[in-house]
């Protein structure tokens, strides 16, 4: 299984088409690295539904001040990369083992200049780590489960601020998943309204 097959179903009474973002955390972080919006879900109206694909390949790639990104490269836990120096220009490699077999690291082995470390799923940004300099590495660990909830004025792709994270507090495992509906229901603009509610329905397991 290289992917899991997930399906938002809207069953809230949501009257402001809002957006759904959909993240995951770095484990191995600082406090002040704040997480990437994966997949931001826009114009899916009550009773709708939106199926989507988590893969479960996660891949790296390297960028620069000059704005130059390496090709994006497939990575594994327990494996470390390293950005160094060649004759046509700095080159994103295979080192060799990480420090831990749950860490996906990405080292700095040029001698002069920082990078930036990106992380991927289907080909969107998941995480990303800026300013590692020389003989620094950036560390990359993800727990198999997702960040789910409602927000506004959100890009694919962006940094979310702590504004925003604070807005989001479901988080879903799938660990052993292969596929499941993610049901949404809360919302409203009446003095009922509830807060937006996202649970797991209809799972069936790896």
């Amino acid at each position: 299984m290289s992917s899991i097959s997930l399906n938002l179903i809207n069953n809230s009474n949501d009257k402001n088409n809002s957006k759904i973002v959909i993240f995951q955390k770095n484990v191995d972080t600082s406090f002040e690295e704040l997480a990437v919006a994966w997949m931001v879900i826009e114009n899916c109206g009550v009773t709708w539904n939106h199926p989507f694909s988590y893969p479960l390949d996660l891949y790296i790639s390297a960028s620069d001040s000059w704005g130059n990104y390496s090709p994006l490269t497939p990575a594994s836990n327990g494996q470390q990369f390293q950005v160094s120096e060649s004759n046509s220009g700095d080159s994103l490699t295979l080192r060799g083992p990480a420090s831990s077999d749950t860490e996906i690291e990405i080292y700095n082995g040029l001698e002069i200049g920082a990078f930036t470390a990106n992380a991927y799923k289907n080909g969107k940004l998941l995480a990303t780590k800026t300013g590692i300099p020389p003989g620094e590495k950036a560390v990359f660990e993800f727990k198999p489960t997702i960040w789910i909830g409602v927000v506004s004025q959100i890009q694919e792709g962006q940094v979310m601020n702590s504004a925003v994270l604070s807005q989001v507090n479901t988080e879903l495992s799938l660990f052993g998943i292969a596929s499941a509906d993610i049901i949404m229901t809360g919302g409203g603009n009446s003095a009922r309204a509830t807060p937006f509610q996202f649970v797991l329905d209809n799972i069936q397991y790896a």
